[in-house]
């Protein structure tokens, strides 16, 4: 069955047992009350699914299995030489529940590598597209045309036991998170590189093989794509992409159905599409002050009119935080180390200076402080990766899991 899935297995039946129990016994508590404002409002704050992956906290920010963000950073297995995590690390800790050995994580890396296979079909599916499609749409018609490589679709179509509909899921959800790299670069290098295409890597890890196949082999480039991926891997649960593709999964619809939904609710641009509009709104204050290079006191007057034209300044407030998003503090660490005299990375740090006591003294805003959007956006434009596709399909953790 593979070392992995009976890990999995083990875990998810002793969770089972431990959740019939608790229904059996706790089964009728009460666990909150929903307001009227709540329920016009987005269901904010509304607790209906648990998720024990990852926590959001107000103060700490998001945890995976109790890890902080800088606690992964520490533990978590590296590419040789590398600095930062590898996404398969935080699979393997989100799926199992502990933090993985090298070796463990090497597993994971191999798993992906022999699963990675797409067939040509996905490819003339995206070809078919108009070249001005934007790239989430190709996305998420490459992962739909997966489809038909649906494990659990087959199975269920034969009548399998209700028992069993976690194993072709979780195959599902191996092989569609082992593809999305190939497909996510296809669409890169079709869309801004001619229709240049690059073959994946069988050496190189999941992230550094989609820089491989992005076209970057920068060590630097790789590092970004290890820690984009780790940082945006789970979010609760509560969030659009998230909720609807275990919203989604709940009708049984297979993974690749699922996750498609999700990408669909990551394209939006309060969600997915954030980081995007910051850069976009950079570049504006940028055109208008005449310079790339603008002053903290530039900046301000800048934010003012935006204010004062009742817009928002993307990238600032956060729903559920009441801090600085550890995320965006681990990109600009990332950024001090990698290219600190790059000039947008430093007035994304001129920003971070000066706009939360501006959004302070009006007295009204809750959170004032960055959100990863605020700096996501920032570092590709910095490394080689200079194309307005910045906010791509990370979401990848344990989304195509959602359980039926």
């Amino acid at each position: 069955m593979g070392i992995i899935k009976e890990e999995f297995k083990a875990k998810a039946a002793a969770a089972n047992l431990e959740i019939k129990e608790i229904l059996k016994e706790h089964g009728n508590k009460k666990i909150g009350e929903v307001t009227l404002a709540q329920v016009y409002q987005g269901m904010r704050g509304i607790t209906g699914l648990v998720t024990e992956t990852s926590l959001l906290d107000a103060q700490e920010g998001i945890r995976f299995r109790g890890y902080s963000i800088p606690e992964l950073q520490d533990k978590l297995p590296k590419a040789p030489g590398g600095g930062e995590p590898l996404p398969e690390g935080l699979f393997y800790l989100m799926l199992v529940g502990e933090l993985p050995t090298e070796e463990q994580a090497a597993h994971i890396t191999s798993v992906w590598q022999r699963r990675s296979h797409v067939p040509n079909h996905v490819f003339a599916t995206i070809d078919a597209l108009p070249l001005n499609t934007h790239p989430m749409t190709m996305f998420v018609v490459g992962v739909m045309a997966l489809q038909t490589e649906s494990n659990f679709a087959k199975e269920y179509a034969r009548g399998i036991n209700k028992k069993d509909y976690w194993n072709p899921i979780y195959d599902d959800a191996m092989d569609l998170i082992a593809r999305l790299p190939r497909i996510a670069a296809y669409i890169y290098r079709r869309k801004y590189k001619n229709n240049d295409h690059i073959q994946p890597n069988g050496l190189l890890d999941w992230a550094g093989n989609m820089a491989h196949m992005m076209g970057y082999d920068d060590e630097s480039f790789k590092e970004l794509m290890r820690l984009y991926m780790t940082i945006h891997a789970d979010h609760e649960g509560g969030n659009v992409s998230a909720h609807t593709t275990h919203l989604v999964g709940s009708a049984l619809s297979d993974p690749f159905l699922s996750y498609a939904a999700g990408m669909n609710g990551l394209a939006g641009p309060l969600h997915g599409l954030a980081n995007q509009e910051v850069i976009k709104w950079i570049f504006e204050m940028q055109e208008s002050l005449g310079t790339d290079s603008p002053t903290k006191e530039q900046i301000a007057q800048y934010v003012q009119d935006t204010l004062n034209a009742g817009k928002v300044v993307p990238g600032y407030g956060h729903a559920v935080l009441r801090k600085t998003d550890p995320r965006f503090t681990a990109q600009m660490e990332f950024g001090k180390k990698h290219m600190p005299d790059d000039k947008l990375v430093n007035t994304v740090w001129n920003i971070y200076e000066t706009v939360p006591p501006i959004l302070q003294s009006l007295g009204k805003i809750k959170n004032p402080w960055p959100n990863v959007d605020a700096h996501s956006g920032a570092l590709p434009y910095c490394l080689p990766l200079a194309a307005p596709w910045v906010y791509w399909p990370v979401f990848v953790g344990t989304g195509p899991l959602a359980s039926p």
